[in-house]
């Protein structure tokens, strides 16, 4: 079956802010697009958004996947409806370990009709599908019974996340900056994980400024953010642009957007 996640003419305020300032992005399933855009832009407020944080109010325009509503569904409904965010800063839960956390969260989504105290997913075969996902993705299977981000490094925190998404194989994934605080090398890898669980299968958002976590997931809709709207789309032709020359040029041709894009850095420096 064929997925759509489409957002149209979105309007997203933080406290009496705006932030987004009508947003039309349509992802199809198997598609990969990447968000690219200067600070303060908007890129993680989309993410936020979508994945339904009660910090971000939506004023106007809409979500939906797959034709249903997603802004009248909580974020746990979101999850189990097959939206996935990997986050720029993941929350630790000291006291839970990776597995259960991930046993749990995979029963809840392949089962999303699965009441409170009903049965998980048998030890065995999550186990099986746990250590076969961590193969694959190189990483020692100690990794999984320790706590769920308590005292991980960054790498660690984002090499976490991309388990999640192998676990969940959800249908859309927004990926907020999986690059943000890694070295060179680490962000290699995460590309590279990213592109073996097999991004095909899912709807890939990818918000970056790193050229190398696009490196084996090159985007078939790169689209740039000014101002709180998307002001160009093009290829991945567009994405090496940007990596190589900036943003100036988009600044240039956008002076309107650009405008609201200083007003709101400037907002943001003096909260």
């Amino acid at each position: 079956m064929t997925h759509t996640l489409k957002i149209e003419d979105l309007h997203v305020a933080v406290g009496d802010k705006p932030i987004l300032r009508g947003v039309n992005l349509t992802i199809h399933h198997g598609e990969t697009h990447a968000l690219m855009g200067p600070n303060g832009s908007g890129k993680s407020t989309l993410g936020m958004a979508i994945m339904g944080h009660p910090g971000y109010e939506v004023t106007g325009g809409s979500i939906t996947l797959d034709g249903e509503d997603v802004l009248a569904m909580g974020p746990d409904e979101r999850a189990r409806h097959g939206i996935f965010m990997a986050f720029q800063r993941p929350m630790a839960i000291p006291g839970v370990k990776l597995a259960d956390f991930l046993r749990h969260a995979t029963t809840n989504v392949r089962r999303p009709e699965r009441k409170e105290g009903e049965e998980l997913i048998p030890m065995r075969e999550f186990r099986k599908e746990l250590k076969d996902n961590m193969a694959h993705l190189r990483m020692d299977v100690e990794f999984a019974r320790r706590y769920v981000n308590d005292g991980f490094s960054g790498g660690e925190m984002k090499r976490a996340e991309i388990l999640q998404l192998a676990m969940l194989q959800p249908k859309f994934a927004v990926l907020d900056e999986t690059d943000s605080g890694l070295d060179a090398d680490a962000v290699r890898l995460a590309s590279e994980s990213i592109a073996d669980i097999g991004h095909q299968k899912m709807g890939l958002l990818i918000i970056t400024h790193h050229d190398k976590l696009l490196e084996h997931n090159p985007p078939e809709f790169t689209h740039v953010m000014l101002g709180g709207k998307i002001v160009e789309t093009g290829g991945k032709e567009l994405a090496e642009e940007l990596h190589r020359q900036g943003y100036d040029r988009v600044r240039k041709s956008h002076p309107q957007a650009d405008a609201v894009n200083q007003e709101m850095l400037a907002e943001e420096a003096t909260v």
